[in-house]
């Protein structure tokens, strides 16, 4: 005998399973909510305290600022000029010659001879050294000085820029002389401690430095 079930009638129903659904989703709602809001929270105290050190970094800048403005406008014209010079003969004093023939070295090809360096200006920028040269070269073969020059361009110590040049004649020597205005840039972490005062030797005329790659 079998027996039928009349769904129309008698639909099946289970009244928990909803209210345990339901329930369960309140329940992760309510978790995710205190979560954001707890972390939340901790952001904007971590902001807030981001922000205090800021404001307290840029009051410290401007009583700094204060203070050495105050300083300068108590020194008189000459302390003022005395105190330039004092920072240009420490930057002076940073410079390395010796330093400078070994960069020069390796960047200038073989038939490249350097007549002539002068120093127009030395800075310090943080830890770098920062020179513009006067530099004479003598070369035979134009295209040996535009190659130099893109080379010292990709390297990045030395900066060059063509400003004239002259073809060797009734001087005894063949080849045309270039003159060169270079930014120097030294790299940093390769100190030489065998510097040279920049006010005796700054400039050094008639030296052949050639390079060898």
């Amino acid at each position: 005998m079998s027996t039928k079930l009349n769904l129309a009638s008698k639909p099946f129903s289970n009244h928990a399973l909803p209210w345990a659904v339901t329930g369960l989703v309140v329940f992760v709602s309510l978790i995710a909510l205190f979560l954001i809001a707890r972390w939340t929270g901790q952001a904007r105290t971590q902001a807030d305290v981001t922000q205090v050190d800021i404001n307290a970094l840029n009051q410290q800048e401007q009583g700094l600022k204060a203070q050495a403005q105050e300083v300068k406008n108590s020194l008189t014209s000459e302390q003022l000029q005395t105190l330039a010079a004092a920072h240009v003969l420490v930057d002076r004093k940073r410079f390395s010659w010796s330093r400078l023939f070994a960069d020069l070295e390796s960047a200038l090809p073989g038939d490249v001879r350097v007549t002539r360096i002068s120093v127009r200006d030395v800075a310090a920028s943080g830890d770098h050294t920062l020179a513009e040269l006067d530099l004479t070269a003598v070369t035979k073969t134009p295209s040996t000085i535009t190659d130099m020059i893109a080379d010292m361009e990709r390297a990045g110590i030395f900066q060059a820029e063509l400003r004239s040049q002259n073809l060797q004649k009734g001087r005894g020597e063949i080849g045309t002389e270039y003159e060169l205005y270079v930014r120097y840039r030294p790299r940093a972490g390769v100190a030489d401690t065998k510097s040279v005062d920049l006010a005796s030797t700054k400039d050094l005329d008639g030296g052949s430095t050639g390079g060898s790659k």
